[in-house]
């Protein structure tokens, strides 16, 4: 029995059952799904209906995800699965699909921020040495100064940055594209998560006493 993705096997609206008036085609066919894990990157090519290629991602260590209020994005690690609202076995197994809530690393954000506006991200560091303040041309200061009234960040992720670790979103579809690409939580949505991540470590912790 292979896979299929043809409707006639499923009753009518009415609960009727269809006849079956030919056998499984060619062009209903569905195949294994990728279940792409965190790893040492590793791509299969698929030939496809009409000879095209598929990009089947077995393993996936990296990928672009974009910061929407500040309007860039970076190539950067992901770390690990924290939250899927379809299933928790796939937060357990370090799955990526789309729409899975992961954890990136903050680094490459934090060096855009930081030169973009020369302020410091998260928390300051305590160092004994004096810092040998940068010269900048009278230019570059106007510049700086421009952007001092756009740098305030979100609490929430200031947080995240003080942790080296972001929340973000996979947009595109691993076991077809090949691509982890995604966008960063901010405001409302990342709220909702944080939310959810929380009651899901709850639910764990009991499971675990009992």
């Amino acid at each position: 029995m292979g896979i299929s993705r043809d409707s006639r096997h499923k009753r009518s609206e009415t609960g009727a059952r269809r006849a079956q008036y030919r056998k499984k085609r060619k062009f209903e066919l569905g195949r294994q799904s990728a279940s792409t894990k965190l790893g040492a990157k590793r791509i299969h090519l698929v030939r496809v209906r009409g000879g095209n290629f598929k990009r089947r991602a077995l393993r996936l260590e990296s990928g672009n995800f974009s910061w929407g209020s500040e309007g860039i994005s970076r190539k950067t690690r992901v770390l690990t699965v924290a939250y899927n609202a379809s299933n928790n076995e796939l937060v357990r197994t370090n799955t990526l699909v789309k729409g899975a809530v992961i954890q990136i690393d903050a680094t490459p954000f934090r060096q855009w921020y930081e030169s973009h506006y020369a302020l410091n991200l998260g928390k300051e560091k305590k160092t004994d040495k004096a810092v040998e303040v940068e010269k900048k041309s009278n230019s570059v200061e106007k510049k700086i100064a421009a952007r001092a009234s756009t740098a305030a960040v979100d609490p929430l992720l200031n947080d995240q940055f003080n942790a080296g670790r972001l929340y973000a979103v996979i947009a595109s579809r691993p076991g077809q594209s090949g691509r982890c690409d995604g966008y960063i939580l901010e405001g409302r949505e990342l709220e909702f998560y944080l939310r959810k991540i929380k009651v899901s470590i709850k639910r764990k912790c009991k499971q675990q006493l009992y």
